[in-house]
């Protein structure tokens, strides 16, 4: 789903109503123009007031591209959706996430390098089981103590980005979920229309705390709610922290970083088994 979602198209294409709207205004304004060269051919032909070059005509005659554009534009009308899709809408607030998601990983992923000198100290330190080795580990520690300190500015980058990463990848989930459930969906296109209004005019968002997915209209006060923790249309979404954590012990992600290979692997690819 996750690469369906990353192939759609960015670009803000117009709708078959403004395909219509465009294609049929060319053609009423060459008909437009077309009477006033009638009007106007008729009363000079008659009173012998005047002439014409012989090519106004050519600016109101329509071409096959015209013609095309708009009967194209007429048989598009079927697949015409006047409330909007509840579904692309969701769809494209899940692509927002993940691309919020991508950057908020990337900003951890470079923190984590810099801070990757702590589990190489915690894996010194914890091997150290001899008094010879322990000294080892302390005129390390000693010599390098500059390059080892970790300073207020990445842990802080550190805690937000993690914070972002599961902020954005909740909601994505929440969008791509609710996007993918017909019945969900249904319920809120329905929405829509009764609130006459469309989809894109809407605003949709989750909420944490209250376990739902909440839409509100520009024409009333009302929401409509979606819950995520199995009260409706079979969205029961929320995973305890042991199973979520299992799945990340499991991931590309997890098993190629720092504390699943060992510091020394990471760093230097060395001593990977």
């Amino acid at each position: 789903m996750i690469v369906s979602l990353l192939s759609i198209n960015s670009v803000a294409h117009s709708n078959e109503l403004d395909e219509l709207i465009s294609a049929s205004s060319v053609l009423a304004s060459k008909i437009d123009r077309g009477i006033m060269i009638s009007g106007s051919a008729m009363e000079w032909a008659h009173t012998g007031t005047g002439i014409s070059d012989g090519n106004l005509h050519f600016s109101a005659q329509i071409s096959v591209d015209e013609l095309d554009a708009y009967n194209a534009a007429l048989a598009g009308m079927s697949t015409f959706l006047p409330y909007g899709s509840v579904q692309t809408q969701l769809e494209e607030m899940a692509q927002q996430e993940l691309n919020l998601l991508d950057e908020a990983v990337d900003v951890f992923t470079d923190v984590v390098i810099d801070l990757s000198t702590t589990i190489q100290v915690s894996e010194l330190s914890e091997q150290a089981s001899t008094p010879d080795e322990q000294a080892e580990v302390q005129e390390f520690v000693v010599q390098n103590q500059e390059a080892l300190m970790v300073t207020e500015e990445d842990i802080s980058t550190y805690n937000q980005s993690i914070e972002s990463i599961e902020e954005h990848a909740n909601s994505a989930s929440v969008y791509m979920s609710v996007a993918a459930n017909e019945e969900a969906v249904g319920f809120l296109q329905q929405s829509v229309e009764n609130a006459n209004t469309t989809a894109e005019q809407t605003n949709i968002f989750y909420d944490a705390n209250a376990q739902w997915l909440v839409m509100g209209y520009p024409t009333t006060r009302n929401l409509t709610a979606v819950y995520l923790n199995g009260q409706n249309f079979g969205l029961d979404l929320y995973l305890t922290d042991a199973e979520i954590l299992a799945a990340g012990a499991e991931s590309e992600y997890y098993l190629t970083g720092p504390t699943a290979l060992g510091y020394k692997c990471f760093m230097t690819f060395e001593d990977c088994e």
